[in-house]
This record gives structure tokens, C-alpha cells and sequence, in this order.
């Protein structure tokens, strides 16, 4: 059992077992041995320490787990020993920093990672950091993003995006990082010292024989460049698709977070008919948990889209961790499954229909010739709103909330004896017919007699507790034959299509004539002669004749004689008074 320190390494803090701890501290002791009176000491064992602390968090599965002496031994590895690297002005004279005779040498690169290289800067940064993870001057770079700000504002949308993703490369290994070095003893040294050597040295050092030479062998075909070009035509589709990705998770975000938190919760921007949402429930599950459903369901899916594009646009993002994917798909799938057995519970409340019906006889024949019908129902056309399921709904003077509904049809039909009678028939949905027909027998409708004016409401109500279940209502009126009846202008909108007249119109202009009830069942017009004249419908002077020749239609009237042949020659139509030749 080994005693455990905490240790703060470049500002994070770190629990480590004592033997690891010892090691550790016998480690950095003698890296400061090796740079001690070395220009720039400080910095270099300053950011060595940063790139150890990097690595063990790297390493860390959890912020409690202790250091041991297999993380220390897997870190000095990476690092290296600090009398491996003696490195001394020469070697940055002869131009090949990181090795010399007897030294040993670190050739592999690592992968690179996206940074803003602040330090050849023109706004952000940003086009100088993909230089180094592109391998493309920074100078096509900068011309690209303009040209697609110019033509298409692409240009300016994706440089503010990178720049708020994409972190800046501050320490050493982080330079390092954007340059795809490997970040060790040396190459940090060599980067400090590069940072602090006089510019005017290093000109007076360069040797052009060998720059030139680096020139003509770094030389590339035309096709190599192609290549070249069609790679990183790939990368910029690549990173557009990350931002498109980006913008279509956080957009999605935000939208249902503003949704759950304003009205599936606390609904704190009344939303007119939203309290209907509540009358369509049927699983008495809380609305605010089926909101947090609905937001789990659609938002981890838009969350994985924007950490994927998060993925595409910035190489060296963290991932989230095995532990945190997991998690969200268990979530999903719990929230899935959740909702998929309240819409199983929903379906099932509509899954009967029931009806109940009532026949209220309303007067005799001798007493009423003539019928008025109109529908009436003003209390509530001033509270017109929002329709869900067919339903409104009112709040009465106690703030009790009443549903109600339009949704109902009148048909006229002769009486089989001389009493005048309604049928009411009321539908509705449940879960059972018995709850159906229970549900149905509590729709509440109003009529009344007075004369001869029948007046039927237009809209009947039921409780709040019924629940929106597809209510409806079917109007038989009976009317014994020879009643006259009058239809007022706003019954165009309730009339069924059982009630047949004659001539047939639509039902909607019913209201535009009067009616006598026929001794077949159909309603006779009595003012409809600026339609059909009344001697050319029924007579027998009247034919109609459809054979292998065609359709002949010859309508004989009391002025005016109409025929109309339709055959394989066309259509020949004819009007003439009878009495001419």
C-alpha cells in the first residue's frame, strides 16, 4: 500500500502514488540540471512540464485516478531523457537542429493538429494555422476565403467560425502540435531557442548552397501538384459539410431548447390553443415529461450531428469519451421506447367508435305548413380559435374549460306520418365501445321550436374531461309531405348530402330558394324558374336516348325547344321555338 501525493504540474492538479511522485520529481530535477545557465531556461522547463501534465490527462480515464510509476515511465519515454538531447549552439549553426554525432535522433512525425498560429497573424490567425495542416501557402489560403466572401459570403461565415472553433497555439507543444513534430525534450528546446535567437543571426548563418539545393529537390511535377489540388478541393467540400453539420445540430438545438423551456415545461409564452395539447392526451402522462421526451428523442440525434461536424472542422477535438456515447444512446433508446409505448396508449383512445341517438318529436302537421330553419349560436363566435381534433375550447365565467364543435351535418327527409321529429345521432371514440358510447352520450346539443322556426345550434359543447375523441353530430330532420321550407344563409354550411331535391343543386345554394316536400322524399323548388323551366323537367315530351349512335338529349318546353346530338361527327346543338318550322 503506497502513500498518494497531490501534486499541481502546470496548474492542474494531479494525484499521484509516492514512488511515481519520487520518480517524477527525480525526472524534472535533472532536466533542470541540464538547463541550468541555458538561455530561455525557464520557458523550456516551463513548457516541458505543460507537455507532461498534456500527457497525463491524456492517459487519465477518470480526474480521481491515481498517477503510478507506469504512467511516469510511459511519459519519460514520450519526453526522453534530458542527456540525450545535449544540444548546443552548433547544432542550429550547421542547420539540422535535434541531432548531432552520438546524439540520439526523433525523426517521426506526428499527426498535425489545427491551430491558429498567432504569431504570423493578418486577422485571426487562422489561415496561417491551416498552412501548417494543409501544407499550402497561407497566401491561396487567404485568397480563397475572400473570393468565396465576395461572390458567395461563404468566405466571411466559415473565417468567423474557425476562428471562434479553432484554439490559438500558445505553448510550445502546442506549436509543435500545429507543426506535426513530435513534442520532446529536444524539439521543445530547439523551439524555444528558436524563439529567442537574434533574427539577424540567423540570416548571417543561412547557407543558400543548401537552400537551393532543398528548392530543386523539393520540386514537384504537374501532376503531383494536381493531385495536390484535388486533395484539398476534398478537404474544403470536408470541412463545409462540418459546418453545414454545425449549423444544422445547433439550430436544432436551440430550437427545441426554446420550445421545451417556453412551452412544453413552463410554458411560458402562452401559445393560443396550446391547452388543447392537453385534451388530446389520453395517457394521463404529464405534458412536460412527454416535452423532455420529444427533446431527448430529436435533440441527441442533432447534438451527434453538431459533434460531428465539430469532428470534421477541428481534428484535434476531444473526444467525448466511450463513457458519454453510451450514455446518449441509452437515453435515446429509453426515450424512444417511452414515447412508442404513450403513442401505442394514444392510438388506442381512438380505436372504437360509439353512437348514441335520440328522436324529440316537434309539432303536427296541422299546426305548422311551413318550416323556418336556421342555426344559431353566438355565445360563442366570439371566442373563435385555434381547431385541434375538430374542437375548441371555452372558458366559462368560473374559468371552467368547455370543448366545443361545429362539426355536424344536417339532412331533410319526408316523415312516414304527419309529425314533424329530430333525430340526433352523437359519435365518439374510445378505447372500448362501451367507453365510446359513454363519452358520446355526454355531447351536449340545443334546439328549440317556437312557431314555425326551428332553431338549431351550431355548435354543441361537452365537458373538459371527455377530451378531444373526434365528437360529432348527425341532424335528421322529418318532415311530413307538402311542408314548405325555408332554408336561412347560414345552413349552406351544415346541409348533408342525404337531402335530394329536384332540380339537383349543390347544397350549398339550397338557401337561395324555397322548398316544398315532395311525396317521394325530394324537396321541390318552388322558385326556380331562373333555373330549369318548370315544364321541361318531368315531362314526357322529354328524352334522353344514350345508344351506339351516341347521346341524344331533346328537351321540349312551353317556348323554347333545345336538342343536343353528340356522335362520332361531334356535337350539333339546336334551339329553336316549336312553333317554327
Amino acid at each position: 500500500m503506497n502513500k498518494t501525493v497531490n501534486i499541481n504540474l502546470a496548474n492542474l492538479l494531479f494525484h499521484i502514488d509516492e514512488n511515481a511522485f519520487l520518480k517524477l520529481q527525480h525526472y524534472l530535477d535533472s532536466i533542470k540540471r541540464s538547463f541550468s545557465g541555458t538561455a530561455g531556461s525557464d520557458e523550456i522547463i516551463a513548457d516541458i512540464e505543460a507537455r507532461i501534465a498534456e500527457l497525463f490527462r491524456e492517459k487519465m480515464e477518470n480526474e480521481r485516478q491515481v498517477i503510478t510509476v507506469k504512467e511516469v515511465d510511459a511519459v519519460i519515454e514520450i519526453m526522453g531523457q534530458p542527456e540525450d538531447y545535449q544540444i548546443d549552439e552548433d547544432i542550429f549553426a550547421d542547420g539540422n537542429p535535434g541531432s548531432s554525432a552520438g546524439q540520439k535522433t526523433y525523426d517521426n512525425r506526428r499527426i498535425k493538429k489545427l491551430y491558429r498560429d498567432v504569431d504570423h497573424k493578418f486577422i485571426g490567425g487562422v489561415c496561417a494555422g491551416m498552412e501548417h495542416y494543409l501544407a499550402i501557402d497561407a497566401l491561396w489560403i487567404r485568397l480563397i476565403f475572400v473570393i468565396l466572401g465576395i461572390f458567395t459570403g461563404f468566405g466571411f461565415i466559415a473565417y468567423i467560425l474557425l476562428w471562434i472553433l479553432v484554439p490559438e497555439a500558445t505553448t510550445t507543444a502546442q506549436k509543435l502540435d500545429m507543426t506535426g513534430e513530435p513534442v520532446n525534450i529536444s524539439n521543445i528546446e530547439r523551439k524555444v531557442k528558436e524563439g529567442i535567437e537574434d533574427v539577424a543571426e540567423k540570416v548571417r548563418n543561412v547557407n543558400y548552397d543548401k537552400v537551393g539545393e532543398r528548392i530543386k529537390s523539393g520540386g514537384k511535377s504537374v501532376f503531383d501538384v494536381l493531385g495536390e489540388v484535388i486533395l484539398f478541393g476534398f478537404k474544403v467540400i470536408g470541412k463545409f459539410v462540418g459546418i453545414l453539420l454545425i449549423l444544422i445540430g445547433m439550430g436544432g438545438l436551440i430550437g427545441l431548447c426554446i420550445a421545451l423551456f417556453t412551452v412544453g415545461i413552463i410554458d411560458a409564452v402562452h401559445i393560443p390553443g396550446i391547452d388543447l395539447i392537453g385534451m388530446l392526451n389520453s395517457t394521463e402522462v404529464p405534458v412536460w415529461m412527454v416535452s423532455i421526451l420529444v427533446f431527448l428523442v430529436v435533440g441527441i440525434p442533432f447534438f451527434l450531428l453538431m459533434y460531428l461536424g465539430l469532428r470534421i472542422v477541428v481534428s484535434n477535438l476531444k473526444s467525448i469519451g466511450n463513457i458519454a456515447k453510451f450514455s446518449l444512446l441509452g437515453l435515446w433508446l429509453i426515450s424512444m421506447i417511452a414515447l412508442a409505448v404513450i403513442s401505442l396508449k394514444q392510438a388506442s383512445a381512438y380505436a372504437y367508435t360509439g353512437s348514441v341517438s335520440e328522436v324529440a318529436a316537434l309539432s303536427t302537421a296541422q299546426s305548422v305548413d311551413s318550416l323556418i330553419i336556421r342555426f344559431t349560436g353566438e355565445e360563442f363566435e366570439h371566442n373563435q380559435g385555434p381547431i385541434v381534433g375538430g374542437m375548441r375550447i371555452h372558458y366559462d365565467e368560473q374559468d371552467n374549460a368547455i370543448l366545443y364543435s361545429e362539426n355536424m351535418l344536417l339532412d331533410v327527409l319526408k316523415s312516414s306520418d304527419a309529425i314533424f321529429s329530430l333525430r340526433i345521432r352523437k359519435d365518439a371514440d374510445g378505447s372500448s365501445v362501451s367507453e365510446a358510447r359513454e363519452r358520446a352520450g355526454q355531447i351536449d346539443f340545443k334546439y328549440t321550436l317556437e312557431d314555425n322556426v326551428l332553431e338549431l345550434n351550431k355548435y354543441f359543447t361537452t365537458p373538459s374531461e371527455n377530451k378531444v375523441r373526434d365528437q360529432q353530430i348527425r341532424l335528421t330532420l322529418y318532415v311530413p309531405e307538402g311542408t314548405k321550407l325555408v332554408f336561412e344563409p347560414n345552413t349552406r354550411y351544415f346541409l348533408g348530402r342525404r337531402t335530394q331535391t329536384r332540380p339537383s343543386m349543390a347544397r350549398r345554394d339550397l338557401p337561395d330558394y324555397k322548398w316544398k316536400m315532395g311525396g317521394n322524399g325530394v324537396l321541390e323548388c318552388l322558385t326556380c324558374s331562373d333555373r330549369l323551366p318548370a315544364t321541361s323537367w318531368g315531362s314526357n315530351d322529354n328524352r334522353v336516348i344514350i345508344d351506339e349512335n351516341g347521346v341524344d338529349i331533346d328537351l321540349k318546353g312551353a317556348e323554347d325547344r333545345f336538342r343536343m346530338r353528340i356522335d362520332e361527327e361531334g356535337i350539333d346543338i339546336k334551339t329553336k321555338p316549336e312553333n317554327r318550322p
